[in-house]
């Protein structure tokens, strides 16, 4: 069974991707607004999104993660301890879980799986501990499986994402220094082997120097890699 109408996913910079299935349910992963170099100006967020996934405390994830949910109204998903620390700038409805663990968000089913990088969340009370990092997989009800690998590395356990959830669309980090670059997106590649790569977390400051075209020269035949910009829309 699949939809008519398909799952929209608009890449707001840098990690931000924002997620609008046919029945309507909006997700919004990792929001870096105010403060993002790369967010599209002239680009309205709906007004109301139910859902606001996190992937780990830095704040070019988490820092518009409070304000966007008071706005839009939305319960904030994350690792435990996260929306935890969440929970307590205010907002109303989190949703803890863990690695492995699955939610059902309307029409879409979340699941928390592996990342390897470093988590905490800093205020003006000092660093946190707010869990550890890791990505998510969306399965679309009718639609596709999307995976948001969040800030990563390459890692083996990759293929038994690929061999669990098989997903169809991944947004992959590959600016480099912070996270993999286009070599080690290369090889996450034929891990996961989706159809469509949406390379994310990639220009936004000097460190991030990997390109979607450096890593569309190293993925193999039949991976199609996105050249997108900041505003544009991809549907799945």
């Amino acid at each position: 069974m699949s939809n008519s109408q398909p799952t929209r996913i608009t890449w707001l910079g840098h990690a931000t991707v924002l997620v609008q299935t046919p029945r309507g349910t909006n997700i919004l992963i990792d929001p870096f607004i105010a403060h993002n170099p790369r967010y599209p100006q002239n680009f309205a967020l709906p007004a109301t999104i139910q859902y606001i996934l996190l992937t780990h405390g830095h704040g070019d994830h988490i820092s518009d993660a409070a304000p966007a949910a008071k706005k839009h109204g939305s319960a904030v998903v994350a690792i435990y301890e996260l929306a935890e620390f969440i929970a307590g700038k205010g907002v109303q409805e989190t949703i803890g879980m863990n690695l492995g663990g699955t939610v059902q968000l309307d029409d879409v089913a979340a699941t928390m799986v592996d990342a390897r990088h470093s988590s905490g969340a800093q205020d003006e009370k000092g660093v946190h501990y707010v869990g550890i990092a890791g990505g998510f997989v969306l399965e679309v009800d009718g639609g596709p499986v999307l995976y948001h690998a969040g800030d990563t590395s390459v890692f083996g356990d990759m293929q038994l994402i690929r061999d669990l959830y098989k997903p169809e669309v991944a947004m992959l980090p590959i600016g480099g220094h912070y996270t993999m670059g286009p070599k080690e997106a290369a090889l996450a590649c034929r891990l996961l082997a989706p159809k469509v790569v949406l390379p994310i977390h990639w220009g936004t400051f000097p460190p991030l120097k990997g390109t979607p075209e450096q890593l569309a020269a190293l993925v193999e035949p039949g991976v199609k890699v996105e050249r997108w910009n900041p505003g544009d829309e991809y549907s799945a």
